[in-house]
C-alpha cells in the first residue's frame, strides 16, 4: 500500500510543476478605464507610489496648459500607448491598454493627470513617446 501511494505521489509531481500561466481572455484583459469619482468629475487612478511625487515635485503645474493642448497631445499619445501594448512592445511598461474617447468632454484637471501619466512613463522609464516633446511634463 505504501509502496502505491509513493508511486501514485512520484506520478502526480510532474503536473504539479508545470507552467501555469494562463493567457488572458479578451473579457480579463487589462484597461485603463476613466471613471467618475463622488463629485461627478473623470478621473484615473495611478497604482505607483512615485507618481504622486512626480506631479507635485517635477511635473508643470496645470496652469500651464491648455485643456485643448491636453487632449490633442492626449489623443496622439493615447493611441501610441495602444499601439505598443497591443503589438507586446514595452511588456515590461506597457500593461495595459487606454480607454479613452476623444470626443469626451473629461475636463481639464483629467487631461492634465492622464497626459502626466506619459511624461511620468517617459521619467521613470526612459520610454520615449512620439507625441510627447523632452519638456513636457517636467519642470526645468
Amino acid at each position: 500500500m505504501k509502496n502505491l501511494l509513493l508511486i501514485i505521489f512520484i506520478a502526480l509531481i510532474p503536473f504539479s510543476c508545470g507552467a501555469q500561466n494562463k493567457s488572458k481572455s479578451d473579457k480579463e484583459k487589462s484597461e485603463i478605464k476613466p471613471s467618475k469619482n463622488e463629485d461627478g468629475e473623470w478621473d484615473i487612478t495611478v497604482i505607483d507610489t512615485q507618481f504622486d511625487y512626480f506631479l507635485n515635485a517635477i511635473a508643470k503645474p496645470m496652469n500651464q496648459y491648455s485643456e485643448s493642448y491636453l487632449k490633442t497631445k492626449n489623443t496622439m499619445l493615447v493611441t501610441e500607448w495602444n499601439s505598443y501594448y497591443f503589438s507586446g512592445k514595452y511588456r515590461n511598461v506597457i500593461e495595459s491598454s487606454i480607454d479613452y474617447d476623444p470626443k469626451e468632454n473629461y475636463g481639464i484637471k483629467f487631461e492634465y493627470k492622464l497626459y502626466q501619466v506619459f511624461a511620468y512613463v517617459n521619467w521613470k522609464y526612459g520610454l520615449k513617446m512620439n507625441g510627447l516633446t523632452g519638456s513636457d511634463g517636467v519642470r526645468y
